[in-house]
């Protein structure tokens, strides 16, 4: 990116995508996360979201990590390695497997900061989902793009002491399904070459939404009854395939639970939860 781009001029930028929550890709995502579902019109599970909506665009409109080539919806960053930050989600209702959906987004920041690792741009992206004409589900994504970096592979915080929690234990293949599943070209989660020797990382790195996925799970298998109605959750470091990791969390006060993800390395996901009976 050169130093005469004017971020400002991607804000308020929107979009708007349609989809249909159909039973094949439901199918796979059931046996990718080992999550058995009611396939006839039955509630999708939470996340499962992620893996619809995906604009299927030719290899000639990739760039060189997988990824959509810059300069379109999304701003320019060339020569940045982008990351999936966190997110805001807003759950009013859940989808419905089977029905049709609506997706608007709209880009509602872009910001450049400066950290310890280099200059570091923020990309805040807000998507407006419904369904049968009622908004279901509201979200927050954060997108950062940051210079060429040695990753950060451990946190000054280890895990709190949880009241629940689950032992994940990722493989290559677990990665490239789920993957698939959300037609995620990023290489950084398949292409051992490309995940190593051009972003630095010592192996295949877990989805940060996989993560969050199965740490609301987790909270859901522990405190089934509670409907979840916010979650926020936000990247600390990566998880590397195949070091298993924990996800799990405690309840802070009624109706609020902080969740985390992490191994000996200690925190890699933090989030929070806020649910009723």
């Amino acid at each position: 990116m050169t130093e005469t781009t004017d971020l400002s001029a991607w804000i308020g930028r929107s979009e708007a995508s349609a989809d249909q929550f159909t039973a094949n890709l439901v199918k796979r995502l059931v046996a990718t996360l080992d999550q058995p579902v009611d396939l006839d019109g039955g509630e999708l599970p939470a996340l499962w979201h992620w893996a619809f909506f995906q604009e299927p665009l030719a290899e000639s409109g990739l760039g060189g990590d997988g990824h959509p080539a810059r300069g379109g919806f999304l701003p320019p960053a060339d020569n940045r390695n982008r990351m999936w930050a966190g997110s805001r989600l807003e759950f009013l209702q859940p989808f419905r497997i089977g029905a049709h959906a609506e997706r608007v987004s709209t880009i509602k920041a872009v910001e450049e900061k400066h950290g310890r690792t280099g200059s570091l741009l923020f990309v805040t992206v807000q998507h407006a989902y419904t369904q049968e004409g009622a908004v279901v589900l509201r979200e927050e994504q954060d997108i950062v793009y940051r210079e060429p970096s040695p990753p950060k592979l451990s946190a000054s915080d280890p895990l709190p002491e949880a009241d629940w929690s689950e032992t994940v234990q990722p493989t290559p293949t677990l990665l490239f399904r789920y993957s698939a599943a959300t037609f995620n070209g990023h290489r950084i989660h398949y292409d051992w070459p490309y995940v190593t020797e051009t972003e630095g990382y010592p192996g295949l790195v877990t989805h940060g939404p996989l993560i969050a996925t199965l740490n609301l799970r987790a909270f859901e298998r522990a405190h089934p009854g509670k409907r979840v109605r916010r979650f926020a959750f936000r990247g600390m470091r990566p998880l590397i395939c195949p070091d298993a990791f924990e996800v799990g969390g405690r309840i802070v006060e009624p109706g609020k639970a902080q969740v985390w993800a992490g191994n000996a390395a200690g925190i890699a996901q933090l989030g929070e939860i806020e649910f009723e009976s």
